[in-house]
């Protein structure tokens, strides 16, 4: 299908932050585009006009991307209970309470991995394109039979993956490097990195940016600077500070803003058009939205 998935180095990296920039960018540009997370952990809910029950993340993905929330742009939400379990929220109803270990080997693979497929080939039908994001870091190698979050994900929706580092956490260049090597033979499918989060003179990065091309082979579609001013919940239960993101965005012109904000520094710092032929959209598109026909 046409899309792109947004996978991090780590848990908070920007993935939620890219995607809903990237939601509001392929929009402006008449582009049907739905957000999608297979699974998202965390309290941090919204109900449906239906009266179901979704990730706060990816409705405000979807109001990002101007279109209604719906079930289907993201079927599980865990809802930790304790430290060692989680309410299993599916299709926006509840379905159970399990334990890490139970839910790895038995409901990933039947109910869990079954909504997923449901739910692309809805969108696939419905939409021109999807962004899909993924859930903590892919390179946990001791989830990879199992995870229906990350890299299987990709593979059943057949899109490139964008690997997304958090500059501000430290670390970046060291994290990009390690995880593309513990992907095995998924590391192909990783099309480009974006650096993000970056406080200071950009040119100082430059260096850095072309280190990791050269090392890597995977070209940096760009770096995003920390943007002062966006009003959007976080959504990663784990996540240890807000990142990019500021309390009180409670409000739809604040939202609203951040949006447009969002879209501007991505338009300013990514190669946009290199992500738009990424997700198989036609360039005329592109063109068109930036006035050159």
């Amino acid at each position: 299908m046409k899309g792109i998935m947004v996978q991090g180095t780590s848990s908070d990296s920007g993935k939620s932050f890219l995607v809903t920039g990237l939601c509001r960018v392929f929009s402006d540009m008449g582009c049907k585009v739905c957000p999608f997370k297979s699974q998202n952990m965390s309290n941090y809910s919204f109900v449906t006009k239906e009266g179901l029950e979704m990730s706060m993340a990816q409705a405000v993905q979807a109001e990002g991307a101007r279109a209604a929330p719906e079930i289907f742009m993201n079927p599980i939400l865990l809802k930790p209970r304790k430290s060692t379990s989680s309410e299993i929220v599916l299709n926006g109803r509840v379905f159970g309470v399990s334990s890490g270990g139970d839910y790895y080997r038995t409901f990933t693979m039947s109910e869990g991995i079954a909504a997923v497929r449901c739910s692309l080939a809805h969108i696939e039908k419905n939409f021109d394109a999807v962004l899909i994001e993924g859930a903590g870091s892919p390179a946990e190698v001791n989830l990879n039979d199992s995870e229906i979050v990350n890299m299987r994900v990709a593979r059943e929706a057949d899109v490139p993956v964008i690997l997304v580092a958090d500059v501000d956490r430290g670390g970046s260049l060291a994290s990009v490097v390690g995880t593309l090597d513990l992907l095995g033979a998924d590391r192909e499918r990783v099309k480009s990195i974006v650096f993000n989060k970056f406080r200071g003179d950009l040119s100082l990065f430059e260096p850095a940016v072309r280190w990791v091309e050269e090392r890597s082979g995977v070209k940096v579609a760009g770096v995003m600077p920390w943007i002062p001013g966006i009003r959007l919940p976080s959504e990663d239960s784990l996540s240890r500070r807000s990142g990019n993101y500021q309390k009180g965005a409670d409000t739809p012109s604040s939202r609203e803003k951040s949006y447009g904000l969002l879209a501007a520094a991505i338009n300013a710092h990514l190669d946009v058009r290199y992500l738009f032929e990424l997700a198989g959209l036609d360039c005329k598109e592109f063109r068109e939205y930036n006035g050159k026909e």
